[in-house]
C-alpha cells in the first residue's frame, strides 16, 4: 500500500505516503494520491495532515518508472500519472478543511508541489526543498509554477525553477515556501497538533478563506472586494458564524464541531 488515510476522531484525515524509496510518485502512488483525496472529500474531513514516511517527505516522480518507457508510451503514462496527482490536489484544494503538511528529508520535484499546496506546512530543521525539474529537462507538475510565485514571488521562483539548488529549511522559511521549522523529533508532533486545533475550527470559513486567498491573485480588486462582501455574509448567517457571535458574546469558547444555533 503506498498511502494510508485513517480519520480520527477530531475530524482529521491523515494521509500518510508510505512507499519507500525516498515515496516516489510512480503511477500507482499518483492513483492512491487520488483515492486519498476522493476519501477525504467523503468523510467530511474538518483537517487534512499529509506526511511522508520514512528519512524523505516526497522525492518527486519516480524516473525509473519514466526511463523504462519511451515515445507515444511515455507520454501515454506521464499524462496518466499527471491526471492522477493534479486530480488530487484539484480536491484537496477544494474542500473546506485546510491542508497541513509535515516536511522531513528531501521534498523534490512533485514533492515540492505537495508541500507547498499546504496551508500549513511545518518543515523538519533539516528538511531541504529542491524544483529539480530543468535538471532532468522536464518542466513543472503538481501545480509548482503556479504555486512557487505565490508563495515566494515570480523573481525567486524563477531562480528556483532554473537552478534547482537545494533550499535549506532555514532559507524556505525566510522566503515564504515554509509555515514554521520544528526539530525532527517534534515534526510530526507539532503538525498533527496544529491539524487536530484547525478542526475543532470554523471549517466553513477555513474554506470560504482558502478560496478568497486562492482567487485574490487573479481577481481585480473590485472584483475580490465583491467576492469577500459576499462570503462574509454567507458566514453572517452560517451556524457556525451564529456561533461564534454568540460565543463571543458570551465569554465562552465556541463549539464549531457541532455550532448550536442560539
Amino acid at each position: 500500500m503506498r498511502v494510508t488515510v485513517e480519520v480520527d476522531g477530531d475530524g482529521v484525515a491523515r494521509v500518510e505516503m508510505c512507499r519507500g524509496h525516498g515515496n516516489a510518485i510512480d503511477l500507482a502512488m499518483a492513483r492512491a494520491l487520488l483515492d486519498a483525496a476522493r476519501e477525504c472529500e467523503r468523510t467530511g474531513a474538518r483537517a487534512v495532515l499529509l506526511t511522508g514516511q520514512g528519512r524523505h517527505f516526497c522525492v518527486g516522480g519516480d524516473l525509473k518508472e519514466f526511463a523504462a518507457l519511451s515515445g507515444d508510451r511515455l507520454v501515454a503514462h506521464l499524462t496518466e500519472v499527471t491526471d492522477a496527482l493534479h486530480g488530487a490536489l484539484r480536491i484537496l484544494a477544494g474542500l473546506d478543511a485546510p491542508l497541513v503538511t509535515a516536511v522531513q528529508g528531501s521534498a523534490a520535484g512533485a514533492g515540492l508541489g505537495l508541500a507547498a499546496a499546504a496551508d500549513l506546512c511545518f518543515a523538519a530543521s533539516d528538511a531541504g526543498f529542491t524544483a529539480a525539474y530543468t535538471g532532468i529537462g522536464y518542466s513543472p507538475d503538481a501545480g509548482v509554477s503556479w504555486s512557487l510565485p505565490r508563495l515566494v514571488g515570480p523573481r525567486r521562483a524563477m531562480d528556483l525553477l532554473l537552478t534547482n539548488r537545494r533550499i535549506p529549511a532555514a532559507e524556505a522559511l525566510d522566503m515564504g515556501l515554509v509555515s514554521r521549522i520544528v526539530a525532527p523529533e517534534r515534526l510530526y508532533e507539532e503538525a498533527a497538533e496544529a491539524a487536530s486545533a484547525l478542526a475543532r475550527g470554523a471549517t466553513g470559513a477555513y474554506g470560504a478563506t482558502r478560496r478568497l486567498v486562492a482567487g485574490a491573485l487573479s481577481a481585480g480588486f473590485g472584483e475580490h472586494l465583491d467576492a469577500e462582501a459576499r462570503q462574509l455574509a454567507a458566514a453572517a448567517v452560517s451556524d457556525e458564524g451564529r456561533e461564534g457571535v454568540a460565543a463571543f458574546l458570551a465569554k465562552r469558547r465556541p463549539d464549531f464541531t457541532h455550532a448550536p444555533v442560539p
